[in-house]
């Protein structure tokens, strides 16, 4: 594979007459270590972190001449402004290491590892800039392509880090606990399986009404979450819930056991794109003959056609020193082959300027009403209620007391029950 087959060409360069400033934006703006520094669309330098960093420190000859001042690292902090305003080519470096567009990746690679830098201007044969490779570059092209969703895996964990953080909980549970409290009185439910159970929230909550419940998750971070949270509970209830780091179907076989429902919120369902199917399948066979089971799923119906993909955009303050407020961007590709790809952004702010703090990607079962009712019909459950609920990404609404319509619900909630075996 050559360089030309991953390299961006969307070039981000300064001139070597712009203030060192202007390369310091791009740099923070775009999130890179370096910039080209061109003269029409020849490139004779590169601007990099370091090349800025290293005009903070004096030179042998001044410390010479001052050794005192300048060993003074406030005095140091204080030349920023001075810098800033240098023309970019008193600090560039004059000798730039470039490639040609028909270098092997791993040469570039190669290169880059030897000068200890992470991207590389790519030219033609006069010089001209053509595009630049990057170490991220290389690494998607070569590794990116031969794995699969690796990201499902973690994305709890990594939602667990942020967003979970920040979701207010005292207002979901108002909402929901009422009507979940009303279907289980009306199923006479004692015990619950809460699949994808986060950090445990519904859960522990659950428990102090006097349910035995049992949460599984298969991210070890939201479960660690789960047991920290679960402290709080008195003695009288500690013992009603219990937290295990499994896949729902290795524990459904490990415990043999019957519940009165089973929970799925949170979307928890459409998190298994491969097998949704089947854990329904096992989690009917695995509920009392009295059982019923309770979905929370987005509606994605409405997402596509009518908010055109965006699912959410919200921010967040923090108490966090270093972050002052978070950014939690949410959206959807067009499915492909009964599956969705969902993509979370996470943007952070000092209270001075934003930068991202992670992506992922995660790919969900694409699934709608009909598909729903169809799979649970198809299971021998008689009595299959949907409603709809609403969600914005931070307010949250009642589970059972809304009609469901496709192109209004945020949520389409899903109460099965009736099963017969």
């Amino acid at each position: 594979m050559k360089v030309s087959d991953v390299m961006s060409k969307q070039v981000d360069s300064v001139r070597p007459t712009d203030r060192v400033e202007r390369a310091v934006m791009l740099i923070f703006g775009r999130g890179i270590n370096g910039v080209p520094v061109c003269e029409g669309k020849k490139v004779i330098g590169v601007v990099t972190e370091q090349d800025i960093l290293n005009k903070f420190f004096p030179t042998i000859h001044e410390l010479i001449q001052d050794s005192v001042h300048e060993s003074s690292f406030e005095a140091m902090e204080e030349k920023a402004a001075t810098i800033l305003s240098l023309p970019v080519l008193k600090i560039m470096s004059k000798r730039p290491t470039t490639v040609a567009p028909d270098t092997p990746i791993l040469r570039a690679q190669s290169l880059m590892n030897v000068k200890n830098i992470g991207r590389l201007p790519v030219v033609d044969e006069q010089g001209r800039i053509l595009g630049i490779v990057s170490k991220g570059d290389v690494f998607r092209s070569l590794i990116g392509g031969s794995i699969t969703f690796t990201e499902n895996v973690d994305y709890n964990d990594f939602l667990s880090r942020t967003y979970y953080s920040t979701v207010d909980w005292n207002d979901r549970l108002k909402h929901e606990l009422p009507d979940l409290l009303k279907v289980f009185r009306q199923h006479t439910v004692k015990t619950v399986l809460d699949v994808g159970c986060g950090t445990g929230d519904h859960s522990i909550e659950l428990a102090k009404h006097g349910f035995t419940v049992v949460g599984v998750d298969r991210s070890a971070s939201m479960i660690s979450e789960a047991n920290r949270r679960k402290v709080g509970l008195s003695n009288k209830t500690y013992g009603n819930v219990h937290f295990w780091h499994k896949d729902t179907d290795d524990l459904l076989y490990d415990l043999d056991v019957r519940y009165d429902a089973i929970l799925f919120m949170g979307n928890t369902l459409s998190h298994n794109p491969d097998n949704y199917r089947h854990l329904i399948k096992a989690a009917s066979n695995s509920l009392s003959d009295n059982g019923v089971m309770i979905f929370q799923i987005t509606n994605f119906e409405k997402v596509l056609r009518r908010d055109k993909r965006m699912l959410s955009f919200n921010f967040v303050p923090t108490t966090d020193v270093a972050v002052k407020e978070y950014c939690f961007v949410e959206f959807y590709d067009y499915p492909i082959n009964k599956t969705i790809l969902k993509s979370f952004i996470v943007l952070e702010s000092d209270g001075k300027r934003w930068k991202s703090s992670g992506i992922r990607n995660s790919l969900m079962a694409y699934t709608d009403e009909k598909r729903i009712v169809d799979i649970l019909k198809n299971e021998g459950f008689t009595k299959i209620q949907t409603f709809g609920g609403f969600f914005d990404g931070r307010h949250w609404d009642y589970l059972f007391r809304k009609p469901f319509k496709s192109l209004e619900s945020d949520w389409l909630n899903v109460v099965a029950s009736n099963r017969k075996s």
